[in-house]
């Protein structure tokens, strides 16, 4: 344990969750470290990649791809606009201005000329890359599956041509990494409360529903708008579940990487769960909370993947006026045996989560004011190598 950390705290009694809760405001190794071969410091945005093991699912090879293609195709075209679903010339939609990069492509911020409607419009280059296409239609098939859930970012439509594939998307405000650094300083536990509760519910929704792991959790795939709706988005390397256990090891960011996802047990079955997503969920919250990346002070994918290993998880600091219950839920997210690590049911009956799903936060007046803030200058970074991947904001 680290000086100044704080020990698990008992957690508090709490009554068992009932449905789903409010919304808050209203509202993209095999073995040990020694087997790695990682030279030179992390840059910022890049995503760690994890080579499929030998006796992992194929991917779908490029006849599969160009037939799930096909499938979308039928609704290329027509968008939901104005409570319904239209035809959509592309030539309908005018660029505002780039709004960031994600995992397959860029973000363009755009108006339907007709309505005034504005959008993120996810813009990716249909290629000769099998992964690459693959990435492209887990996400797709993703958002256009979760239109019930208040808690994954809305597909308004999508456009495919011969050569590129537009996802239209509702328009969030923000995302939580960069919130961070124009907040100039952690970020209050209430809002965090309603961060958690939103992202458990999407997690859990993803695996219940549509039997998904995310694989990418991170501030910066957290968004925020100016209603206070808190949402996930980028599932361009979201697994498949068998048998609720991922089998195979695609990608992701070594900084927010579960211990059981670097050094599996047996490298050539990879068999991590939801859990995975639990830590990095528990990551995420230890930097926005305190303002600093946990392993802020790694200048390598080897030394940030060795430490994640080695050494006693993060806790939230003592003296910093975190709530008992919020410590505990945070030491649950960072259980290093993920055995012993809870999964999305039995965390959203955590006393933190069931306060948060219950008590009203102005999550909009808080992102009011932090947006209406000039960024610091230097911004000092949450980690010199979380690999974000820029979205919105």
């Amino acid at each position: 344990m680290r000086p100044g950390s704080v020990p698990c705290p008992s957690p508090s009694p709490s009554p068992r969750s009932t449905g789903s809760p409010s919304p808050s405001g209203s509202f993209g190794i095999p073995g040990s470290p020694g087997s790695l071969s990682m030279n030179g410091p992390m840059r910022r945005r890049r995503d760690f990649q994890l080579p499929c093991s030998p006796q992992a699912p194929k991917p779908p090879d490029g006849h599969e791809i160009e037939m799930k293609y096909q499938e979308i195709m039928k609704n290329s075209g027509i968008l939901y606009l104005d409570g319904a679903k239209r035809p959509v010339d592309i030539n309908e939609l005018e660029s505002l201005g780039e709004l960031g990069h994600g995992t397959c492509g860029h973000v363009v911020k755009m108006r339907h000329k007709n309505t005034g409607t504005d959008m993120a419009v996810k813009q990716m280059r249909r290629t000769g890359n099998k992964e690459e296409n693959k990435r492209i239609i887990m996400d797709m098939d993703v958002v256009l599956k979760s239109h019930n859930c208040q808690y994954i970012v809305q597909c308004i439509g999508t456009f495919i041509t011969s050569s590129d594939v537009w996802i239209c998307m509702e328009l969030m405000s923000s995302c939580l990494e960069k919130l961070l650094k124009r907040n100039g300083g952690p970020i209050p536990e209430k809002i965090l409360g309603k961060v958690a509760v939103a992202t458990l519910n999407a997690l859990d929704y993803l695996k219940e529903a549509h039997g998904v792991i995310h694989r990418d959790v991170k501030p910066s795939n957290i968004l925020v708008d100016e209603r206070g709706r808190i949402k996930l988005c980028d599932f361009g390397i979201s697994g498949r579940l068998v048998d609720s256990k991922a089998k195979t090891r695609s990608a992701g960011c070594a900084a927010y990487m579960a211990p059981e996802r670097i050094d599996p047990p047996d490298p050539t079955q990879p068999d991590y769960d939801i859990r995975a997503d639990v830590w990095s969920l528990g990551i995420s919250l230890v930097e926005l909370a305190t303002g600093v990346f946990p392993y802020i002070n790694c200048k390598t994918d080897f030394e940030v993947l060795a430490k994640v290993l080695q050494e006693d998880p993060p806790r939230l600091p003592r003296g910093q006026g975190f709530s008992m219950d919020f410590c505990h839920f945070v030491c649950q997210c960072l259980t290093k045996d993920y055995k012993r690590r809870p999964k999305y049911k039995k965390l959203l009956e955590h006393g933190w989560i069931v306060r948060y799903s219950r008590l009203p936060v102005n999550v909009a007046q808080w992102y009011a004011r932090v947006s209406e803030r000039a960024p610091l200058t230097p911004t000092p970074t949450p980690s010199p190598l979380s690999p974000h991947a820029t979205y919105l904001g």
